[in-house]
């Protein structure tokens, strides 16, 4: 009679194919981006990666990729957030008021919003860590609430004359200071240089301490391939921006943001606890964990980033309305689950949810260059997602056999 225990034979094979699933997992969705820019990019006629498209898909797009980030770490806890389309509404309202009614500095405003839209998420965090209520009521009803509010302080008109230093935040660049070679910024290529350096450095520590605390890591080929590809991406995309008009201040709050939320979930105790929560709950709370106060905090960090979106998005537009934030919750629940977070919870990455969000962005963009009627935009896109997350399923039930 065989025996499925392994052997000192088969380790090697167990374990090349441990190593190759995980590397299929967390590069089949940035291989998929790869393949739609490129099929973007001939269907357009090398349109859709024209310097001025770069920086448009980046600017555009910076409110999905921040509540993105918030929204992961919500989905990975199992719950989800309705409410933060209408909350970056309402916060914009709130900044607007702020700075052309009741006489505040911009970064006052700004301030402002952010500790609103804490507060906010402690108001809906209250509820469902402490009160026992589903994430999806709660913030159902602060999605009809905050859009509701938006339309009183707004008396369903608009603020616009803005600032120039406050639309700079979502519509800006950093100013040339090391001067220009021809019309290329040499600042943002130097930045790009050091993002690409660093990022090299940090991904070859890490497999330097995975290899000394004897865990698997992956083959040296695909290892190098992907620091290859990474720098060169890197740098051709600081090349377009610097042959535009330089690094939008926007994608430095997002590089920050990304970096900081990265090391949260992968390297401190409360990353640890949501994965923990959303992947097993009962295990979580008799292994210690303080479910209600990471829950709670879950729901305050999601509310400081939609404000922070509401900022950006209300910066970028020049203007407050109150139609602002419309299914934005939508593309961030979706930018996520394509990234390759689980529908139960407990799976999930800040890059992989970005690298989502980039393939809505690229969709949005593609699409329009291509004059495609936004009926069939939309149509396009859930097709994406319900696609993306067929998959993830599909995956699992193949990892189970």
């Amino acid at each position: 009679m065989s025996t499925l225990t392994p052997t000192a034979e088969t380790l090697p094979d167990l374990e090349k194919g441990r190593r190759l699933s995980v590397d299929i997992r967390q590069y089949g969705i940035l291989a998929a981006l790869v393949i739609i820019v490129l099929l973007f990019e001939m269907l357009t006629g090398g349109r859709l990666l024209m310097p001025g498209n770069v920086n448009n898909l980046i600017q555009q797009n910076a409110y999905v990729l921040i509540l993105a980030i918030g929204m992961v770490m919500v989905i990975i806890a199992g719950h989800i957030d309705l409410s933060v389309g209408s909350l970056v509404a309402m916060i914009g309202a709130i900044t607007a008021l702020a700075m052309n009614n009741w006489g505040l500095p911009w970064w006052a405003a700004v301030l402002l919003a952010l500790l609103t839209g804490c507060l906010v998420g402690a108001w809906q965090g209250f509820w469902v860590a402490y009160m026992g209520i589903p994430a999806f009521i709660v913030t159902l009803a602060g999605m009809m609430l905050f859009r509701g509010l938006t339309l009183v302080l707004l008396y369903g008109g608009t603020i616009g004359g803005l600032p120039p230093a406050f639309v700079a935040i979502g519509a800006g660049w950093l100013p040339p200071a090391l001067g220009a070679v021809g019309k290329v910024d040499v600042l943002t290529l130097v930045l790009g240089g050091l993002a690409a350096v660093g990022l090299a450095a940090q991904l070859i520590r890490s497999r330097i301490s995975r290899q000394k605390q004897g865990f698997p890591v992956e083959g040296p080929v695909s290892f190098w391939a992907k620091i290859i590809v990474a720098v060169v991406a890197i740098m051709a995309l600081c090349w377009q921006l610097a042959s535009y008009s330089g690094m939008p201040i926007i994608l430095i709050i997002l590089a920050v943001l990304i970096l900081t939320y990265t090391f949260v979930l992968n390297r401190t105790v409360f990353g640890r606890h949501v994965y923990a929560i959303g992947g097993n709950l009962f295990s979580a709370v008799m292994s210690g964990v303080k479910t209600k106060r990471v829950n709670f905090m879950i729901f305050v960090n999601i509310g400081m980033l939609a404000a922070l979106a509401g900022v950006v998005s209300t910066s970028r537009a020049g203007s407050a309305v109150a139609s602002a934030g419309q299914n934005y919750e939508l593309d961030a629940i979706a930018a996520v689950f394509i990234g390759g977070a689980a529908v139960q919870g407990g799976v999930g990455t800040v890059i992989g949810a970005v690298i989502g969000g980039l393939v809505m962005g690229v969709l949005n963009m593609g699409l329009s260059i291509l004059s495609v009627d936004a009926a069939w935009q939309m149509a396009i896109k859930g097709l994406v997602l319900l696609l993306a997350v067929a998959f993830d399923l599909i995956n699992k039930r193949r990892g189970r056999r």
